[in-house]
């Protein structure tokens, strides 16, 4: 077994090592470490926009990851520890999360953290969740990874994931919230993100049956990480572009009067614009709505869109930035 500790917190580099590894390393077993600065990882199938704060996440400048394997959005930072397995796949009950959690069962049983696997695919201490995991299978190969909530900032988790369910309409994925904890709070002396990872690879060595050594990434594979990150992991159209189809909805009191959006989006392109509400209007508003039709479902893309019209003509007295916040 390769044993890789990554040597970026950047999100969009660690998410894009899961999908290099799994293609640079068709039949080796992996063991991945990685610990990304605050960032939130979406499910392959979720909506992203509903599952994230996006006026906290922008405000804060965390990064938004889509990553390959389904499941629930997840907050990630520095207290934040995450490990990922890549195994041929053989004859692994892909539905099985217990053989690649039990290492970290092991490792905190044995300092007396009373962890446990319970339910699919949750690891809890005290009947609270410390970890997620979630599975992929293609080409022969399996992942299987995971998270670990050491000494992450819970009030950050919370506000990031922190959404309003009445905007949208969809048939995505959606992300079961739990009661979460922090492992830090089970170690009296103290303990660092650093301690707890080199414990979880000596772990790791002694339970497996096959030999382990540690890769470390060279230049060459740093290089490739970071390109497909840039091209693929990093982009709108990977993070918001991918999420299914949706219906979003939003209406805002400002002091031309209620306005009201509805819009259809497929692919994080919107296809369809109604705009109602109490408003007066010198233009029929069915013009601006056919100009909506077509565009990214994107604050920015949206806010230089609306700066080429004349916004008073469609709802009297309004400003830019009021009408941007419908959109959100």
């Amino acid at each position: 077994m390769l044993i890789i500790d990554s040597p970026s917190n950047n999100a969009y580099f660690n998410i894009a090592t899961e999908e290099y590894l799994l293609n640079k390393y068709p039949k080796e077993e992996l063991f991945l470490l990685y610990i990304n600065a605050p960032s939130i990882i979406v499910g392959r199938f979720q909506n992203t926009l509903a599952e994230i704060n996006l006026d906290y996440v922008t405000e804060n400048q965390i990064k938004v990851v889509r990553r390959l394997t389904g499941g629930g959005a997840v907050y990630h930072d520095l207290g934040n520890l995450n490990f990922s397995f890549h195994t041929p796949l053989g004859d692994e009950d892909f539905s099985d999360f217990s053989k690649f959690t039990q290492p970290v069962v092991d490792l905190l049983n044995g300092l007396d953290v009373p962890a446990k696997l319970e339910g699919r695919n949750d690891l809890l201490v005290d009947g609270k969740k410390f970890s997620g995991n979630a599975k992929l299978a293609r080409n022969g190969k399996m992942i299987q990874h995971g998270t670990i909530l050491l000494n992450s900032e819970m009030q950050v988790l919370s506000e990031a994931l922190k959404i309003n369910p009445l905007k949208f309409k969809d048939k995505a994925v959606k992300s079961a919230r739990a009661r979460v904890t922090n492992l830090i709070d089970y170690f009296p002396g103290g303990i660092t993100i650093d301690k707890f990872k080199q414990l979880l690879i000596d772990q790791i060595i002694r339970e497996n049956a096959e030999p382990s050594r540690i890769h470390e990434l060279n230049p060459q594979e740093v290089a490739e990480i970071e390109q497909l990150a840039q091209e693929k992991y990093s982009t709108w159209d990977w993070n918001f572009g991918g999420s299914p189809a949706y219906n979003f909805k939003k209406a805002i009191k400002v002091p031309a009067g209620f306005i009201e959006l509805h819009l259809d989006v497929k692919k994080g392109v919107i296809r369809q614009a109604r705009i109602f509400g109490d408003f007066f209007a010198s233009q029929p508003i069915e013009e601006l709505e056919e100009q909506l039709a077509g565009q990214l479902h994107e604050t920015e893309h949206i806010r230089r869109v609306l700066s080429s019209v004349n916004l008073t003509d469609y709802f009297g007295k309004v400003s830019l930035d009021e009408l941007i916040d419908l959109f959100q």
